[in-house]
């Protein structure tokens, strides 16, 4: 009987020889090599360990000296560059200043030697009245002001800095921000309908001081305002049926309020155009125009959304010609220089716009006057990955730089950090449905001052609330 051949070829030598496997990468070496790739593995294991070793004694060393954190650094050298420039200016300041002073006093003393010349006069006179007295006063007292406050040479504090002013942006406060899963029904919610207790494919909402919601009302073609706690809805805007005359609208998509005027300006996307409404008088600002979505920057220009152009585009606030191109206008694509059906827009402080890219299913950043823009959250195609996006609406940038987008067709919120590969579930992924911790085509979305999270929950027609943990 023929014995069994039981060898095999080792991954290392190539020979055919009796093997053993390795549990770890699955391959098989003889004795010889198996001893020396464990040899190998010891010593990588090694290496392991004495990176935790000198991880664990770098924590060491930044809790008993906290002063050596690399942020502190950064602080003191900014301090004392700060110093410096300081120290610089002063010096500079006060040679001007000890230059100006001998002519200055010089001029003063020519003054006051001429009164005594005067008072002498009077004096070997002998011959005086109230008058000379009252004129002696007052020329004493004037060229005392005079020598207490320069009139050639003052100091002025300007408002602007010539340091580099610092802050720190810290993403830990807000990272542990929570929201209650289960969502309030704030308005809406009893199924579509006409009825001031009903909404229709509601899409973009506004929400001001006192947590009264203007939502755009969309297959209604008006614009709706529930007061807090409010049953029902009262018609602000449109509400005569659909139509394109002045006081009427056709699908309204968005909606802001603004503080200049206590007006509203409304995205009236059905009549390309954006109109503005006070007090039941209404105004075109912008017409031909394929508006979804409008926001106001903090110097009270306005931006709208253009999903035909695939543009973002600003206007000063009364000057309503051709506008500024600050997002896209570079034909539909998915380059970093162009958007295709852009929706939702958010400007932050630094007149930065952030866009939702629907269907690049992406949020691009334009830096003011920037040629293109980048991915800050998404682009990775479509998909219910924590890494993709699929169509986002709303979009809301917190001052820590934190992104809150809509990412309806996964029926959630996600939270993404600009920078990072991937965001994070906020609310809602619990599948579509009408349950209170579940969302339907999402759309817009809105903060009130408590930090509160208002979802507009399309396809079931409401406004959710999700009250924030303390």
């Amino acid at each position: 009987m023929a014995m069994a051949n039981n060898k095999t070829q080792c991954f290392t030598c190539k020979k055919e020889k009796i093997t053993y496997s390795c549990e770890g990468c699955s391959r098989r070496f003889c004795f010889i090599h198996l001893t020396e790739h464990q040899q190998i593995l010891n010593e990588e294991f090694n290496h392991i360990i004495n990176d935790y070793d000198q991880f664990k004694q770098t924590i060491n060393e930044q809790k008993q000296n906290p002063q050596n954190h690399s942020l502190i650094r950064q602080i003191n050298e900014w301090e004392i560059n700060s110093i410096e420039k300081i120290q610089q200016k002063a010096k500079e300041y006060r040679e001007i200043v000890m230059k100006s002073s001998p002519t200055f006093i010089s001029d003063i003393e020519k003054k006051f030697i001429d009164l005594t010349e005067q008072i002498k006069q009077i004096q070997k006179e002998n011959e005086f009245n109230e008058i000379n007295l009252e004129y002696l006063r007052n020329q004493l007292i004037e060229i005392t002001k005079e020598l207490n406050n320069s009139t050639n040479i003052s100091f002025k504090e300007d408002s602007q800095s010539f340091i580099n002013e610092i802050s720190i942006i810290s993403s830990i406060r807000s990272k542990f921000n929570k929201w209650k899963q289960n969502a309030i029904t704030v308005a809406g919610g009893n199924e579509k309908g006409e009825g001031l207790h009903h909404l229709f494919y509601p899409h973009g909402t506004f929400i001001d001081k006192d947590k009264n919601i203007s939502i755009a009302d969309c297959e209604n073609h008006r614009i709706v305002e529930w007061k807090y706690n409010a049953k029902e809805g009262q018609i602000i805007a449109g509400g005569n049926d659909k139509g394109n005359r002045m006081n009427q609208l056709t699908g309204p998509t968005d909606v802001i309020f603004d503080q200049q005027t206590h007006s509203i300006i409304i995205a009236d996307l059905g009549n390309r155009r954006v109109i503005q409404w006070l007090n039941r008088n209404q105004q075109t600002l912008i017409d031909n125009i394929h508006c979804h979505s409008l926001t106001m920057d903090k110097l009270g220009f306005l931006y709208v959304s253009d999903w035909k152009k695939n543009e973002v585009r600003r206007w000063k606030m009364g000057e309503y010609n051709e506008g500024v191109v600050v997002a896209g206008g570079n034909g539909r694509g998915n380059q970093f220089n162009q958007l295709n059906y852009p929706t939702f827009i958010f400007v932050d402080r630094d007149q930065s716009v952030y866009v939702s890219d629907q269907n690049n299913h992406r949020v691009m950043k334009w830096r003011k006057d920037a040629k293109e823009g980048r991915v800050v959250a998404g682009g990775n195609g479509q998909g219910a990955n924590l890494n993709e996006l699929f169509g986002p609406q709303g979009i809301i940038v917190d001052d820590l730089g934190q992104i809150y987008v809509t990412d309806c067709g996964n029926d959630r919120i996600i939270r993404w950090c600009e920078g990072d590969a991937r965001g994070e579930i906020v609310v809602g992924g619990n599948g579509k449905g009408n349950q209170s911790n579940q969302l339907n085509n999402p759309s817009g979305l809105s903060f009130d001052d408590e930090g509160n999270l208002y979802v507009v929950d399309r396809l079931n027609h409401r406004i959710e609330k999700f009250e924030i943990i303390l």
